[in-house]
């Protein structure tokens, strides 16, 4: 408002302040860059800005440069305003190849409309008509007129970067916004030119848009995004949104107006209406087509993600149901048969709890990578689970050579995996399903899921074929798991003992607490049946929590009621890995210790090796803490899991059992002596007693003796009884010296 009604004296001290500051700005603004080559735009504008200042002082301070019509002296600015113009424009042009990430930029067409639609109104309003009437034009009228046709090519290179800009960035809008006041602009000083009087209201509002051009430019210099608009950018492919589609849908409507405006009056006017229609419809059309090939691509990688694992960029498990359907179809009628091999990969936990998921994800990686290798390029390999692979593969019936890729899937995966931390050894579970093409997809994958348990429960590192039975196993484990949900509130579980005694005298040193269900329906139930499925389901957690209680309970009782002779007992109580990784376990065992009054001492806690090892960080820390409550820990069937004796070392354990299937032939020449000496030794130099497990002769106790194993625990001795039935044993002898076990 101040310079459009102000003074001649306060206007020119406006325009210079604000000329003069955004200069000032531009410079301050670049200097803070510190990437090379990242400066070279932003000069150009500098540049530039200096350009249409000089010509703004030649058309206020040359004698005619301003006169009406114009004269020769009106060309002295143009020698400087049109360098400016270039200079502009490769500043912007240096600025968008350096952006610019790819070729295939969807910002480029729409911009292109937008410069097309702009030139189409530039040339039939302005620039046509003046080129069309050059005779009754003057030299710089002509040249005022194609002004808004070089404004037209810095809005296009603008309008892409804006377009194209993924972080909105306000320097970058400021630049579009100079661009297009000075199109505007130009469109009104070429109407000046045209023949209005020097001191026109339209003139003033020239000033007042390059005046806001300069601002823009400047204020874009000192804004913090600018450091980033000379860096390469992704291509960012949006919505078109509400402004977008306004302005391409005015663009395509423009043609059509200007047609009735202002119809072309032949000649040259003629072929640049007919040039900038085609090039506007052609550009339509590769807007049309570029917005089809978008989608398509888009599509194919939403299909690609849907259906691919992101890891490993394997298929994955709906890719492989549509694939088994697919093949269903066709594998009857050519006598072959669909194999399914699914594929578990064997203490996979421990290589991520040991070295972090990145290198799991690395070892996934790898093991795809080597399932690839292994197969047919018609044979499908998928990841469909965490640590849980799939071959599909499909050979003629009754044929070896599923049997034969199971044998080399586990040759293969013997070598180790060589990853950023080293080799590594992981050994596969593998179960596998045959269809002839009458089984549905998910009906296949679950039978051959079903195998690989079958695998697994077998010792790992080895196949198992699908047969009917192996449903009924599956009922049967269903049916047991849900009658031991309710069992312990049910009153059906109990705690049996069975005698632990001390080699050197033959005397009762303690007893194992051993857990027992008694089903009203199915009977007794065996430990190897329900034990298991409590592991899997977590019931161990509870259920292993009342055994705790119960036994230590019962220990207090024996302790007070034992008859004179007997040494202080003590119980041992198996801890499972399910129990091992509870962070609640030493809360849950010193309350016990705290309930019953049981010495710590009493106590001890029977933990498998194998357990210990699937997750050592975090088993070792809650060992340790319940060694210093003064628990004894035990090394359950020892020699069964990862048989290194070097284990011993690391595990704070005060008692090694050995585990029975090490006592056949003991006494009589066996290897196996050869491993229980060793172990002995071994546990010994460590300052750790021995038990024995699974003694059943006498032969087996003097050989055990004799080699200095200091406890031992088996049939010999007595079977696991309830404790009523043990407190008789114990009230009938005190020395069981003379004894070859209990009475049945």
């Amino acid at each position: 408002m101040l310079y459009a009604f102000g003074p001649s004296v306060l206007r020119l001290s406006l325009f210079l302040a604000v000329t003069i500051g955004s200069i000032v700005a531009t410079v301050t603004g670049t200097l803070r860059l510190r990437v090379p080559g990242a400066r070279r735009p932003w000069w150009a504008l500098l540049a530039a800005e200096i350009a249409f200042l000089g010509g703004a002082v030649l058309r206020a301070t040359v004698p005619g440069a301003d006169a009406m019509p114009p004269g020769p002296a009106a060309l002295l600015p143009d020698l400087l305003v049109v360098p400016g113009y270039l200079v502009y424009a490769y500043g912007l042009i240096d600025m968008l190849r350096r952006r610019r990430a790819g070729e295939d930029d969807p910002a480029r067409v729409d911009a292109l409309l937008i410069g097309t639609g702009a030139a189409l109104a530039a040339w039939a309003f302005l620039t046509g008509p003046r080129i069309g009437a050059a005779a009754v034009s003057t030299v710089p009228q002509i040249i005022a007129a194609c002004f808004p046709m070089v404004d037209v090519l810095l809005l296009v290179i603008v309008a892409q970067l804006v377009l194209a800009d993924g972080a909105r960035r306000p320097a970058l809008w400021l630049l579009g916004t100079s661009a297009g006041v000075m199109f505007v602009g130009d469109l009104l000083y070429a109407l000046h030119e045209d023949g209005l009087s020097t001191g026109s209201p339209l003139l003033t509002l020239f000033d007042v848009l390059i005046l806001t051009a300069f601002f823009t430019v400047g204020a874009a210099a000192l804004h913090p995004t600018m450091r980033t608009l000379a860096e390469p950018q992704a291509v960012v492919v949006r919505n078109l949104g509400v402004v977008r589609t306004i302005g391409i849908a005015a663009v395509l409507v423009a043609p059509s107006v200007m047609a009735i405006v202002s119809p072309p009056s032949g000649g040259w006017n003629s072929v640049v209406w007919l040039a900038l229609s085609v090039l506007l419809t052609g550009t339509i059309v590769a807007r049309i087509v570029r917005a089809n090939n978008s989608r398509a691509r888009a599509e194919r990688a939403a299909r690609h993600r849907a259906t691919h694992d992101a890891l490993t960029d394997l298929p994955n498990r709906e890719l492989l149901t549509e694939t088994i359907t697919r093949w269903c179809h066709r594998v009857a009628d050519e006598g072959q048969e669909i194999s399914l091999l699914f594929i578990d990969l064997d203490r996979f936990k421990m290589v991520n709890d040991s070295w972090g998921h990145v290198v799991g994800d690395e070892l996934l990686c790898a093991v795809a990578g080597r399932l690839g290798a292994a197969v047919r390029s018609e044979d499908l390999v998928c990841r469909v689970g965490g640590d849980e692979f799939v071959i599909l593969t499909a050979a003629p019936s009754q044929s070896t050579f599923v049997e034969s890729l199971a044998k080399r899937l586990l040759t293969d995966f013997a070598a180790p995996f060589i990853l950023s931390v080293g080799s590594v050894i992981i050994t596969p579970s593998i179960g596998v399903a045959r269809s002839d093409g009458a089984t549905e997809a998910l009906e296949l994958i679950r039978d051959a899921d079903t195998a690989m348990y079958k695998a697994k429960r077998s010792g790992r590192n080895g196949y198992a074929f699908f047969d009917r039975t192996l449903h009924e196993q599956v009922r049967i484990r269903v049916d047991l798991e849900q009658a031991l949900r309710g069992a312990l509130d049910r009153g059906e579980l109990s705690v049996h003992y069975q005698p632990i005694v001390d080699l050197a005298t033959d005397e009762l040193s303690g007893f194992e607490a051993l857990m027992r269900w008694n089903h009203p329906e199915l009977g007794t139930v065996s430990p190897l049946e329900f034990i298991p499925i409590a592991e899997d389901t977590g019931l161990i957690v509870e259920s292993g929590a009342w055994l705790l209680e119960e036994a230590a309970a019962q220990l207090v009782r024996w302790r007070a009621q034992r008859p004179a002779g007997l040494p202080e007992l003590h119980i041992s109580v198996n801890i499972s890995v399910r129990q091992l990784r509870d962070a609640a376990l030493v809360g849950v065992v010193r309350g016990v210790l705290d309930r019953t009054g049981l010495p710590a001492s009493a106590l001890w806690l029977e933990i498998t090796e194998s357990g210990v090892m699937e997750d050592p960080e975090g088993v070792l820390a809650d060992l340790r803490a319940l060694r210093d409550l003064g628990v004894t820990l035990c090394i359950d069937d020892f020699g069964t899991g990862y048989s290194s004796l070097s284990y011993l070392r690391f595990i704070p354990a005060g008692i090694v059992k050995i585990d029975r299937s090490f006592l056949a032939g003991v006494g009589a020449g066996s290897a196996n002596e050869a491993i229980v000496r060793a172990v002995v030794a071994m546990a010994h130099t460590l300052g750790q007693e021995v038990v024995a497990e699974g003694v059943e002769t006498l032969v087996q106790r003097d050989w055990l003796r004799e080699h200095g194993c200091d406890r031992a625990q088996g049939w010999l001795y007595g079977a696991p009884r309830p404790a009523k039935a043990q407190l008789l044993w114990m009230d009938r002898s005190v020395s069981m010296l003379h004894l070859g076990g209990l009475p049945s």
